[in-house]
């Protein structure tokens, strides 16, 4: 029988000598049995975060060629050695869906036995064990068919999945749900403070999960004029189909210079400059493309914070920069209903399963 003196954010599961929360710990502690504020998961897919996922890739491929067995053998030797999935190098996660098996009986979240939920806190914080040896995913893609177990303490969050959209449909989604809810909130303040006048926003990385639903957020929202940054021309084609965007431009986001231009000549600088892409070294463009006391949102987990920091202050640049912690009231429905209502977002997620299906 577990000990009753838990933690509503699970401290107690902690094994590291030292208080440190779940999240910075080393190793959890997954035993199955419940600490009355808990709840446990019976898991059915893994959604690894995109910059975990492309350097696991990346640390497996020579001469071109990618060892898939390796990347999912990476991730079970992960699992396994720290109680949670948190790639050692990016310090991402990602997280999970699947059918609530147990219930404490002080669980504040609201679930029952039976609910199919996607968790929306990191894996990074969540205790996980694998019980298939991931025998059903063949390292190719970001979603990871899995049969396992998983706690959830009083503190985090869980969302039941909706019954009108494809399970997997909805686990992209919801892997990113606090980036368009942000976005709203920041082009929401943006045209009250104007007296209605939205703000010009430029979304980095526009074609992705979290770009595409910050693009339809912010023109939701009331932005007077959105620009979607994509690195590649085919990604660019994509994206003027889906109609999210006013402009459409192609920059490597690296290049700090060119992607200032990019967004300069699709009618910037912008007053909201969302970064949604997977790779490092985009701060410095970020900021540039931004206009003065304008607001940089991060939600890379490629982002280096102390970069982008020292970076504004190097340029002089009088802006606001916000990290995007993944948690906003309500983000997970109104990603949803985002995905529902507008076509064109639909069809890029859609698009985006099925390329990893056939890959």
């Amino acid at each position: 029988m577990a000990a009753p003196n838990s933690d509503l954010t699970g401290l107690h599961r902690v094994l590291d000598e030292g208080v440190v929360l779940p999240q910075a710990a080393q190793r959890l502690d997954t035993r199955a049995e419940l600490w009355p504020d808990e709840v446990r998961i019976r898991v059915e897919r893994l959604n690894l975060d995109a910059a975990s996922f492309r350097q696991l890739v990346r640390a497996h491929t020579k001469y071109g060629e990618t060892d898939f067995d390796a990347v999912r053998a990476e991730v079970l030797e992960i699992v396994a050695t720290r109680g949670k999935m948190q790639n050692p190098v990016t310090g991402s996660g990602g997280m999970l869906i699947g059918t609530v098996e147990e219930v404490g009986p002080e669980s504040p979240l609201g679930l029952h036995v039976g609910d199919r939920v996607a968790t929306l806190v990191s894996l990074t914080l969540t205790p996980l064990v694998i019980e298939d040896a991931l025998a059903d995913w063949d390292g190719r893609g970001e979603q990871v068919p899995c049969d396992g177990y998983a706690i959830l303490f009083g503190r985090s969050i869980a969302a039941v999945i909706p019954d009108d959209l494809p399970t997997e449909l909805s686990l992209s989604v919801m892997d990113v749900c606090g980036a368009p809810a942000l976005t709203a909130r920041v082009v929401e303040g943006y045209a009250a403070a104007a007296g209605g006048a939205g703000p010009v926003v430029a979304v980095i990385g526009g074609g992705g999960k979290s770009g595409s639903l910050s693009l339809a957020a912010a023109r939701r929202a009331g932005a007077s004029r959105t620009i979607g940054v994509v690195p590649l021309d085919r990604e660019a084609e994509l994206l003027r189909g889906a109609a999210l965007a006013d402009e459409v431009v192609v920059a490597d986001a690296r290049n700090p210079v060119a992607l200032r231009d990019a967004v300069a000549a699709a009618g910037g600088p912008a007053d909201v400059t969302v970064v949604c892409v997977d790779v490092p070294g985009c701060e410095g463009g970020a900021i540039l493309a931004t206009a003065e006391r304008g607001t940089v949102i991060f939600f890379s987990m490629a982002t280096s914070f102390s970069g982008a920091a020292l970076g504004a202050e190097g340029l002089a640049a009088d802006v606001t920069m916000l990290v995007g912690n993944g948690y906003v009231p309500g983000h997970a429905a109104y990603a949803l209903e985002l995905l529902r209502s507008d076509a064109g977002v639909r069809s890029l997620f859609e698009g985006r399963l099925e390329h990893e299906a056939t890959r």
